[in-house]
């Protein structure tokens, strides 16, 4: 099965995410998976099995327990690949980010001194002015 099947599964992509937090014993996979997702513990060691032929994850034998890890190989193919397509995006993403520090900006020049708006520093000395009158 190729990585991109294996991942098309949210159940496997969840997998992933536990064991890139470090080596999970098969056990604490299954409790998490079937907690979260309602699956009997056959189905979460057939996905383990699918990850396992696929080559996104490895697994070694600790006495009685079975501990499964991410292998990475398969994850920098699939980043390489995607790697092509990112010139469709990229372009966006700093379009976006240049409005969004924009936006910062404006907000920060609207901020009189103390952290207030210009609308609200623009009252005070108003008020300020008809003090000095009377």
């Amino acid at each position: 099965m190729h990585a991109f099947d294996a991942l098309g599964d949210p159940v496997r992509r969840r997998i992933l995410e536990l064991l890139s937090e470090g080596e999970q014993t098969s056990g604490a996979v299954t409790a998490a998976v079937r907690a979260e997702f309602g699956i009997s513990q056959p189905a979460v060691s057939q996905h383990l099995r699918v990850l396992r032929e696929s080559g996104l994850t490895s697994v070694r034998a600790e006495g009685t327990r079975r501990l499964y890890a991410v292998e990475t190989a398969p994850l920098r193919e699939i980043d390489a690949w995607l790697d092509r397509f990112r010139g469709f995006w990229q372009q966006r993403l700093d379009a976006l980010d240049t409005e969004l520090a924009r936006g910062k900006r404006e907000r920060r020049l609207r901020q009189g001194p103390g952290g207030t708006d210009g609308r609200e520093t623009a009252r005070h000395e108003v008020h300020d002015v008809g003090k000095e009158r009377q």
